[in-house]
């Protein structure tokens, strides 16, 4: 007897709805509109009977029937994406990575060509963002964001204890995140010239006089570098840019000190293109990549980006 199932059409829709938790942003995946979204589930809610959504329209809630019905299709279609990517490729797997922009440009991509020696066969594409992006929530094989420690054990420990039809990750810790200002030797010398800067004592002189530059998508990073410190940040002329990009290429051009991770300078510092004074201390954030549970490909970047994590040399301590 053939499987008598609603339309497929509307089960995406639902799925993705559900899974997004806003009409508009399951529009935007499928390419459709609001209203195509809307009409497609609530004809699956006539088919099968029962209301899978509850509440206002701008904060839909899953009902239970919807709830029980979400994981079961998210599996379902993740093993259908995975068939159809085997089958219809069978020297190149495609994996979509999710990472923040800046990260992206000045650690992973520096990187990848190793990635790709070792596995000439997975097209890694990347996608970029400003903001954390949650793997549950989007269709991407391995997101690599910036935690709370809490955050990331609590990940961990939902992935080897969530159950099979639930369990959608594994996380892997890269690394601490460590933060330090630096500068352009040109602009330190400067500094030195004037009596600022030129040694441990006069710290605060550097503070005090040398710009500081600011980050938009990171507002309060020189105040979390002195709250790390034990100190606080005296006054000083501010200058502030979108990206954390166009911050450290600022640095780079002798128009500031910049407070950076580490991981984002230390090339740099070791090429002596840029000087880190005060040294680095922890910030409590981690780096941490997830990958869907059952990928094989994902798991092997995630391997990989551990093992690059590891060889990544230690950030120079405070004076």
């Amino acid at each position: 007897m053939p499987r008598r199932l609603p339309s497929l059409n509307a089960l995406r829709t639902f799925e993705a709805t559900a899974r997004l938790g806003r009409m508009t942003a399951a529009a935007d995946e499928l390419c459709v509109t609001h209203g195509a979204v809307s009409r497609q589930v609530r004809a699956l809610q006539e088919e099968v009977g029962v209301a899978l959504f509850e509440g206002p329209k701008h904060a839909l809630q899953l009902t239970p029937a919807g709830r029980t019905l979400l994981p079961i299709l998210t599996q379902a279609f993740d093993q259908i994406a995975a068939a159809v990517a085997v089958v219809s490729s069978s020297t190149e797997q495609v994996l979509n990575v999710s990472c923040l922009s800046t990260f992206t440009m000045r650690w992973l991509i520096p990187r990848l060509h190793r990635f790709h020696e070792t596995h000439p066969g997975i097209d890694v594409r990347l996608s970029t963002t400003s903001h954390a992006v949650q793997i549950e929530r989007e269709r991407y094989d391995v997101v690599i964001n910036v935690d709370q420690p809490e955050e990331t054990a609590a990940s961990a420990a939902t992935s080897v204890a969530a159950p099979a039809v639930t369990q959608r990750s594994n996380c892997t810790l890269l690394f601490d995140e460590w933060l330090g200002p630096v500068l352009s030797p040109e602009l330190m010398g400067k500094l030195a010239r004037g009596g600022r800067g030129s040694s441990n004592h006069h710290r605060l002189e550097l503070l005090r006089h040398c710009p500081r530059l600011q980050t938009r998508t990171r507002p309060r990073a020189w105040q979390e570098w002195a709250a790390a410190c034990g100190g606080k940040l005296p006054a000083s002329p501010q200058q502030e840019f979108a990206h954390y990009t166009y911050t450290l290429e600022a640095a780079l051009g002798g128009l500031g000190l910049c407070v950076a991770p580490w991981h984002l300078v230390a090339a740099d510092v070791a090429s002596g293109r840029l000087i880190a004074p005060l040294g680095f201390v922890s910030s409590g954030l981690q780096y941490t990549a997830r990958c869907r549970a059952d990928h094989t490909q994902a798991a092997l970047f995630c391997q990989w980006l551990q093992q690059e994590a590891e060889h990544m040399p230690a950030a120079p301590s405070a004076p």
